[in-house]
């Protein structure tokens, strides 16, 4: 069904395990910054559209009270794997102020995506603001963001599945895998 891929990175087995264990530990460290601060508005900001298969299996590990505030952010449009730069395609949530916030992101590559929503996000004084990336590549970056957590590292390979794409294609293969070549 899908005889472009090249290879595959990490299974669905580990991709399920760790997301399992980043949602119980990311409900645990929020869990305590809502006993410390007493605030209790936890809003989790998922980066449309490569995060969403992602955010909604987190969604299911984290068994406290929160909320989805999504924001759409284009870096690579139509058949490219170079970023364009990251550009706010629709409204980031107003409402931030004094509440825990998780931004979720599918992959912290060149960091300018992340960047500019973490800004975003603090110019609205937030009681807490962290970061979550299922992938992690291994490159130097435009903008170094520091991520809370982090799901896996992989190399420096354009990658496809579990919410990534490639030309709009490939969101749904369950694994993460490098394509055959660009012109698949």
């Amino acid at each position: 069904m899908f005889p472009e891929i090249d290879r595959v990175l990490i299974d669905e087995a580990r991709i399920a395990a760790r997301v399992r264990d980043m949602g119980r530990q990311i409900a645990a460290d929020l869990q305590r910054d809502v006993e410390r601060t007493g605030q209790d508005q936890v809003t989790l900001i998922p980066i449309l559209t490569g995060a969403i298969v992602f955010v909604a299996d987190l969604i299911r590990h984290m068994p406290m009270k929160l909320r989805l505030g999504v924001v759409a952010v284009s870096s690579y449009p139509g058949r490219t794997m170079q970023s364009k730069g990251a550009a706010i395609r629709g409204e980031l949530p107003q409402d931030l102020a004094g509440k825990h916030i998780l931004i979720v992101d599918d992959i912290l590559d060149s960091g300018r995506t992340l960047a500019l929503v973490r800004r975003l996000v603090e110019e609205q004084r937030p009681a807490s603001v962290r970061i979550a990336v299922l992938l992690r590549k291994e490159v130097e970056r435009a903008e170094e963001v520091d991520c809370e957590y982090v799901g896996f590292d992989i190399p420096d390979a354009f990658v496809v599945g579990y919410g990534l794409d490639y030309d709009g294609h490939y969101r749904n293969y369950p694994q993460i895998a490098v394509l055959k070549g660009p012109s698949a």
